[in-house]
């Protein structure tokens, strides 16, 4: 009986532990129902309430241009141009006379320097020593006959006086005046000979009349040469030329003609129009002060171009580590030219079909047409006073209008300060 009293008991707890769980879950999920309804209450009152957003219309924006202010000035012209460096003075090192090699300049190498007057190299002198030696007892012996030739007309003259006074000879074979002829003549050409002969002895020691710069050989100590075998050659450094090909138009620009040869035919007064000379070398760019000295007297028949010749006078002196300007080099030539006066410089990107540029004025596009005197690979040249200060469209538009409006960065910038400075000031009261 205890038992089943004990059974009924745990029978009514674990019954009532049932009705409790299931009561807890009945209002969880009751509460989460409200909870979502009201969630979706919300969001249906939020949409009804909510405004539609307004529609506002963009407004074209003029096309953003860059550009540049034109100034008028009086403007130096330069032509520029391009050509290679070439030495003025090139010879050959070739000996006069045949013999043996038995002295050589130790700067007689691919790239040594001789100054003037040095002795390059020297041939055996010892036949060429008796040659003159022999010259000298010629014109001795030629000497010594004249004079006897002349002693023995004086004694012919003395003897016809005195058996012919107050007469003079029939003959001239009688005061021995063709004998004397003869006698001068063989003197005059011994005395030739010897003057040969010593030239031939000088010509066995070579040397140049100015600083060289050796550029082949092939000769050395012991080797027998000929007369006429070229042994080396060489340039001098005195001064170096450049070529340089312009179009005809270009020399308008400078006075190529009037001061050179042409003019006067005097070289040495013909005064070269100054350039610059740039070339890029040993690691860097290096600049040496020229002359237009001539031109080359013709115009190319392929090119129809015409070369002027600028002259670089001492371009070996090291200055400030400024490297020798050595033949082969190619440079930039910037020829001072003569001044345009009143002139603009407009960008080449601001030229349009050949010959217009869009203006801006105001916040209006013009195209304006242009008279352009010169071009070079920068500037376009334009005599006129009304463009300074004019502002000059460098930047590219798909579409253009005379008159179109434009806007620039200076337009962006004033209306960047003017929104500034009104949300810098106070909202103003509202009318009632």
């Amino acid at each position: 009986m205890r038992n089943n009293r004990t059974q009924n008991t745990e029978y009514r707890i674990q019954n009532i532990k049932h009705r409790r769980r299931t009561g807890r879950g009945l209002l969880q999920a009751l509460l989460a129902i409200v909870i979502v309804a009201a969630g979706i209450a919300g969001a249906v009152i939020f949409i009804k309430l909510k405004k539609p957003p307004q529609r506002k219309v963009q407004a074209a924006q003029a096309p953003l241009v860059e550009v540049v202010q034109l100034h008028s000035k009086d403007i130096p012209m330069v032509v520029q141009g391009y050509g290679t460096v070439n030495p003025k003075v090139e010879v050959d090192i070739i000996p006069e006379v045949a013999g043996k090699v038995v002295y050589i300049h130790p700067e007689l190498i691919v790239g040594g320097l001789i100054h003037a007057n040095q002795a390059i190299l020297r041939i055996d002198p010892r036949d060429y020593e008796l040659a003159v030696r022999q010259a000298e007892a010629a014109v001795a012996d030629a000497r010594v006959k004249l004079e006897t030739e002349q002693a023995e007309a004086e004694v012919a003259r003395t003897e016809w006086r005195q058996l012919h006074p107050d007469t003079e000879p029939t003959s001239s074979l009688v005061l021995r005046e063709p004998q004397i002829r003869k006698a001068q003549a063989m003197l005059d050409s011994s005395e030739a000979q010897l003057a040969t002969a010593k030239l031939r002895l000088e010509r066995t020691s070579l040397s140049l009349p100015f600083d060289a710069l050796i550029t082949t050989e092939s000769v050395d100590l012991g080797q027998y040469v000929v007369m006429g075998q070229p042994l080396a050659k060489a340039y001098g450094t005195g001064s170096v030329e450049i070529e340089v090909p312009l179009k005809d138009s270009e020399l308008a620009w400078f006075d190529v003609f009037e001061n050179s040869i042409f003019s006067n035919g005097d070289r040495n007064a013909a005064k070269g129009t100054p350039a610059e000379v740039i070339a890029d070398f040993a690691g860097a760019e290096h600049t040496w002060e020229g002359y237009v000295v001539r031109t080359v007297g013709q115009v190319d028949r392929t090119s129809r171009m015409i070369s002027v010749v600028v002259e670089v006078q001492e371009p070996f002196n090291v200055l400030k580590g400024r490297p020798p300007l050595l033949p082969g080099v190619f440079a930039e030539v910037l020829i001072q030219g003569n001044t345009l006066r009143s002139a603009v410089a407009v960008p080449r990107d601001a030229i349009r079909e050949g010959n217009q540029m869009w203006l801006v004025n105001g916040n209006r596009l013009g195209i304006r047409p242009l008279k352009i005197v010169r071009v070079d690979k920068n500037f376009a040249y334009v005599v006129s006073d009304d463009l300074d200060e004019a502002n000059v469209i460098i930047s590219f538009l798909d579409t253009v209008i005379d008159g179109m409006e434009v806007r620039t960065e200076t337009d962006i910038i004033k209306q960047d300060e003017q929104v500034k400075n009104n949300g810098d000031q106070p909202d103003k009261p509202e009318e009632n």
